[in-house]
């Protein structure tokens, strides 16, 4: 069978169902909070550091194979990185692999399907969705404040 790994999902991955088509071997091994990390949309949902927040993980436990699926689903290397993070689960510290998006893409709401798939996920884990919630409100925030510069310049033209 293999060696297993944890995977820390913030994303759409903590959907069950989604998880149960992507990684059919794949077993759910608990929730936690990812401390100094924040949940942001550029689009796709992506982690970044921020001291003063965190994120709901749901921890997947993985083989190899489900893992290669699952670089393959989150354009690695290329779109996500892998990253190694320490995090603790029933009060002992382990260790987790996350993707994380590479580049310095810009804020940007998710479209609706993909959003509904991540809250149908917070929702079936038991998860606080205010953490969604104000990832989303940031993304159209940004949105918003670019939009208004654009007619802003256009103005001044």
């Amino acid at each position: 069978m293999g060696k297993k790994i944890l995977y820390a999902a913030y994303g759409s991955n903590i959907n069950l169902e989604q998880m149960a088509y992507r990684c059919p071997n794949s077993t759910v091994a608990g929730t936690t909070m990812l401390k100094g990390y924040e949940l942001q949309f550029r689009h796709h949902a992506t982690v970044v550091p921020n001291e003063e927040s965190e994120v709901p993980i749901l921890l997947w436990e993985l083989n190899a194979q489900d893992e290669r699926f699952l670089d393959r689903y989150e354009g690695f290397p290329k779109y996500y990185r892998k990253e190694s993070i320490c995090l603790e689960l029933n009060g002992e510290s382990v260790e987790a692999m996350v993707y994380i998006m590479n580049g310095d893409r810009p804020l940007e709401s998710p479209t609706a399907e993909y959003y509904d798939i991540i809250e149908q996920g917070y929702k079936e884990n038991g998860l606080d969705m205010s953490y969604l919630e104000t990832a989303l409100a940031e993304a159209i925030q940004s949105e918003n404040l670019e939009m208004d510069e654009e007619m802003q310049m256009g103005w001044e033209m």
